[in-house]
């Protein structure tokens, strides 16, 4: 009885660690506080990480603790609680250009041809790589704050629409919508 509790545990520590596999992270900022104390200074540190599957899925955690290794464990832990889903298109950019917000902090992001690469800065960078995005440019305005910078992206990534769920919406077919677009696009250069 007790060797099969065993062989069960085995199991699923085994299964959570390849869920965990599956999941790239990215350390994005580490912030370290001080607090005043009889003996001196007590430090803390703050961690931003930023987890995905390289297929659509991604989300950020924060953590805190006393030791930076533990602060790290927190945030992923952390993120892979709250991951989100974006649509691809071709599995490498964005559908359509974006605008997001998160306080001060407002990125603007745009679809980019094949070949472009990702043309962001440092915290946005962790995110697309994480994400699975090959191709986008992005822009930041304003707050230069890691954590605000994180939001807002995310923020500008669930305003993303993919055309089925437009479709869906407007009860038309993928097919007709995608023509509609193709033949809007020639009446303007015709004009």
């Amino acid at each position: 009885m007790a060797g099969e509790r065993e062989r069960g545990g085995r199991d699923r520590n085994r299964d959570r660690e390849e869920r965990d596999s599956e999941f790239v992270d990215k350390l994005v900022h580490i912030n370290r506080v001080a607090k005043v104390v009889k003996g001196g200074r007590r430090f803390g540190f703050a961690a931003l990480v930023v987890v995905g599957d390289q297929k659509g899925r991604v989300g950020f955690g924060h953590g805190k603790a006393r030791e930076v290794p533990e602060a790290i464990r927190k945030a992923t832990d952390s993120a892979k609680r709250n991951l989100t889903r974006v649509p691809l298109r071709e599995g490498r950019t964005l559908h359509h250009d974006v605008a997001g917000r998160h306080g001060a902090g407002k990125v603007y992001l745009r679809a980019a041809p094949a070949g472009t690469g990702i043309i962001a800065g440092g915290p946005m960078r962790a995110v697309f790589e994480t994400l699975g995005m090959a191709d986008v440019v992005a822009k930041s305005v304003g707050s230069s704050n890691p954590y605000n910078m994180v939001r807002a992206t995310f923020d500008a990534l669930k305003r993303q629409d993919s055309p089925r769920s437009v479709a869906n919406r407007r009860n038309l077919k993928v097919s007709t919508l995608q023509a509609r677009r193709v033949g809007g696009d020639a009446e303007a250069a015709a004009d």
